[in-house]
């Protein structure tokens, strides 16, 4: 089959499909972080779970769809996010009714503080276009092959932004520098390792997309600015 490397001009089922999952990971996350769990003996955010699939689904984005269509998805589930947010604050300052006695828990697992609120979307829209941009580039510099390469390479750039950030932003002050360090090569290499893993999962998909879509986008002629969202 004949592969288009211009960027789709409308939205398919599979590009509307693939953008849920990417929003519904990424919301879900944010909720479920709250909750520390011991995985193998390291203490992570339940978030650890399901977070690493966004980036897997920003790989799938990027390398059929192109760095633009990528970055409106990374936008919508930012204001997506925010409106979740925003909807559980909501929730939150609202007088309970006489009926309802959990209002204490309710604060604890879904409250959210305006330092970890900050930590939480600048780590987010730093690691995502981090991710995206390494794989539009590599795929460029690749021609296309090793796809192995790019989505690993630009996950380990993309994850350890987001892991510094959102642990720096986060708990810088709060606990000491040598826990941050740990906290973050900890995440970093955790939610890697998970992108290493579906690798095979990854090619599956891309390849199905690919044969589905008639595309293969190249960014030769992208404009990479993360503020520009048309086009």
């Amino acid at each position: 089959m004949l592969l288009s490397n211009k960027a789709p001009t409308s939205y398919s089922r599979w590009f509307v499909l693939i953008t849920a999952l990417f929003v519904t990971c990424l919301i879900t996350a944010n909720i479920i972080a709250v909750k520390l769990v011991n995985a193998f003996g390291l203490v992570l955010p339940a978030a650890v779970i399901i977070f690493p699939i966004s980036y897997i689904f920003g790989d799938i984005l990027t390398e059929v769809y192109g760095y633009n269509r990528a970055r409106q998805v990374i936008w919508l589930g930012f204001f997506c996010n925010l409106v979740a947010v925003l909807a559980i604050w909501i929730g939150q300052v609202i007088p309970p009714s006489p009926l309802w006695d959990r209002q204490i828990a309710y604060e604890q697992i879904l409250g959210y503080t305006p330092r970890l609120l900050a930590a939480s979307f600048a780590a987010y829209l730093i690691g995502e276009f981090a991710n995206s941009l390494v794989l539009a580039k590599l795929k460029i510099a690749t021609k296309g092959s090793f796809l192995w390469a790019r989505t690993i390479g630009s996950t380990l750039v993309g994850q350890a932004l987001d892991s510094s950030v959102f642990i720096t932003v986060a708990f810088f002050g709060i606990i000491p520098t040598s826990g941050l360090m740990s906290a973050i090569v900890t995440q970093w290499l955790v939610k890697s390792l998970y992108e290493v893993v579906v690798t095979p999962l990854t090619y599956v998909v891309v390849g199905f997309l690919k044969r589905q879509e008639g595309l293969d986008v190249f960014d030769y002629d992208t404009e990479f600015n993360p503020l520009k969202v048309s086009g």
